[in-house]
């Protein structure tokens, strides 16, 4: 079958018919798949790596999102909590920080007995193909299940089998190298203590740790902004304490501060990481490219190259903000169909391709886009758009709408897809670091 045939296909074995759909991921898209399922009668099992809905957000559940709540929660979750008697929150044009998005939303969704009963927590897939085939065989694949390896919160390597397969694991826990070849610097394993991912808590459990310390934060997209922010309210308290902003390129394009921006949270994001830079609270140094890390002193030294001289820089901490990508290797043996250049469905990639595309350009896409050889597979939600950092959530839960639909035979409802994004009010053209615009 090619990305051409959009035709569903009739289950022909009786015992594919009887199996699961497994969802990989119990994040908001991995749960909105879930609702979805629910609505259609399609059995499904849900594998979480983490021990509850929504552990990846958790990891940065501090950071406020600039999407207010009304975007934040998808139709079929709502159509099902509100049938358990679930209050949503008062003020849907408010933006949550992720742990209120967890905690308010996605915990109760994950506790319904039509979702929580088929989580398997502390399960993280490491493998999926098909039972007894690897990706060369061909006779006889597309009614073959699919059979996913697992291993559980004791190490234990265990096997799921499938009718069909929704990857939604997101991308958080891969981020982009601080190399702007898409490689890691030389000596990079020397200082990882030294190198902190993306969104630290830094004015709560992550205090002492930026107290009183220069901190260089890489990336020119919101995560960035976001650290940058909190970074210079801690110098403000903390004596000692050092901002500085290393951009890859000549400019931050992708921290909008544009009036038109239609999430005005999103806006002030960029207006006051402006408004500290032109105070002297952020240094910034531009055009910096990374080569080499090495030890100097307690901290780190960057080598480089800046506007094409040779140079070095240190500091105490780098936090690499510089954008995240999918893990592939757990589909070794899938069919894939992948863009050469952002790595999402090849069908995919040129509607979300950065260099062409802001948050706002987006066109609406379903099952037909997310399609690849392999009949019955789909990445979903943040892991749809590869290396793309244009993902807004309610982009995921059309996407998963519509891959539902599919899946019980509906093609109508599976390809009339219709998504509203509000408008960044920039184009982020002609930019290539790395940085989340958009969770």
């Amino acid at each position: 079958m090619t990305l051409l045939d959009l035709t569903p296909r009739t289950v022909r074995n009786d015992r594919l018919a009887t199996l699961p759909v497994v969802i990989i991921g119990a994040g908001p898209i991995g749960l909105a798949a879930a609702a979805n399922l629910v609505e259609r009668g399609i059995d499904f099992t849900v594998l979480e790596a983490g021990d509850r809905a929504g552990a990846a957000i958790q990891l940065w559940g501090h950071t406020r999102l600039f999407s207010p709540w009304r975007h934040l929660i998808d139709p079929a979750s709502r159509r099902l909590l509100e049938s358990a008697e679930w209050t949503a929150p008062e003020d849907e044009d408010r933006a949550p920080t992720g742990r209120q998005l967890v905690d308010a939303y996605l915990t109760p969704l994950a506790e319904l007995t039509e979702i929580g009963d088929r989580i398997r927590y502390g399960t993280r897939v490491v493998a999926v193909s098909r039972e007894g085939m690897d990706r060369t065989r061909t006779a006889g694949r597309e009614t073959t299940p699919f059979v996913v390896r697992v291993e559980t919160a004791d190490g234990q390597l265990e096997e799921v089998t499938a009718r069909a397969v929704i990857d939604a694991s997101g991308t958080y826990t891969t981020p982009n190298p601080l190399n702007s070849s898409g490689l890691d610097p030389i000596g990079a394993n020397e200082v990882a203590d030294l190198v902190v991912h993306a969104l630290p808590d830094v004015l709560g459990a992550d205090r002492e740790r930026f107290a009183g310390r220069h901190t260089t934060v890489v990336g020119a997209g919101h995560s960035a902004a976001n650290t940058l922010i909190a970074l210079a309210e801690l110098a403000r308290t903390e004596p000692g304490t050092r901002v500085t902003w290393l951009i890859r390129n000549a400019s931050a394009v992708r921290v909008s501060s544009s009036p038109d921006d239609e999430l005005a949270d999103r806006a002030r994001l960029g207006s006051r990481v402006d408004q500290l830079v032109d105070a002297g609270a952020v240094t910034t140094l531009d055009s910096y490219e990374i080569s080499r890390l090495s030890r100097h002193g307690d901290g780190v030294r960057l080598t480089g190259r800046r506007r094409g001289e040779p140079a070095t820089y240190d500091s105490d901490l780098v936090v690499n903000a510089t954008g995240f990508r999918p893990d592939l290797s757990m589909l070794r043996e899938i069919r894939l169909s992948l863009d050469e250049i952002v790595e999402a469905p090849s069908r995919l990639a040129p509607l979300i391709d950065p260099n062409l595309h802001s948050c706002g350009t987006v066109s609406p896409h379903g099952f037909a886009e997310l399609r690849h050889p392999e009949s019955g597979f789909f990445i979903v939600g943040m892991k749809s758009y590869g290396r793309a950092p244009t993902f807004l959530l309610a982009t995921g839960y059309e996407q998963v709408r519509s891959v539902a639909a599919w899946l019980d035979g509906d093609m109508r409802a599976a390809t009339e897809v219709q998504l509203t994004l509000p408008a960044t009010g920039v184009c982020s053209t002609d930019v290539s670091d790395g940085g989340s615009c958009c969770s």
